[in-house]
């Protein structure tokens, strides 16, 4: 599987672990965020996630921020994104099961880093139920 990852300062240690974790379990992973601590600006980490999900060069994102607020708005701007900010296993399943989300978001301050890689593994691992979700989710994109 094919997986962009982004993050800014509050998530560089995230990133390490969950790029050392999704490479260990065969997967390929696209390193946008930034490798150091020094205060940055997310959407400049995010975007490029949230294109490569968008074109499809990426399956899945992943972004890390502070509070994963300003990572999960940014990347809901692409309208091919579906980003969903998740702080545990339930509802990052729900993200994927009822709203077929393809950019899950972290809270690196809300979170432990064992509970993002649990979070991640359920991303991965848990489809889309479609049926009477599928409508709903169809609605969510303009071209406003």
């Amino acid at each position: 599987m094919k997986i962009s990852i982004g993050n800014d300062h509050a998530g560089t240690d995230y990133k390490f672990a969950i790029i050392k974790h999704l490479e260990g379990k065969g997967h390929q992973v696209t390193n946008y965020g930034t490798d150091s601590n020094d205060s940055v600006d997310y959407p400049d980490f995010v975007h490029p996630v949230a294109k490569d999900v968008e074109s499809k060069k990426a399956d899945f994102g992943i972004i890390i921020c502070g509070s994963g607020n300003g990572a999960n708005m940014t990347a809901n701007k692409h309208q091919a994104v579906r980003s969903a900010l998740c702080w545990t296993t339930e509802i990052t399943a729900l993200a994927r099961q009822h709203n077929n989300a393809n950019i899950l978001s972290i809270p690196a301050r809300y979170t432990s880093v064992q509970q993002a890689i649990a979070m991640v593994d359920t991303f991965l691992e848990t489809a889309f139920e479609g049926g009477r979700h599928q409508n709903r989710v169809e609605k969510i994109s303009t071209s406003c």
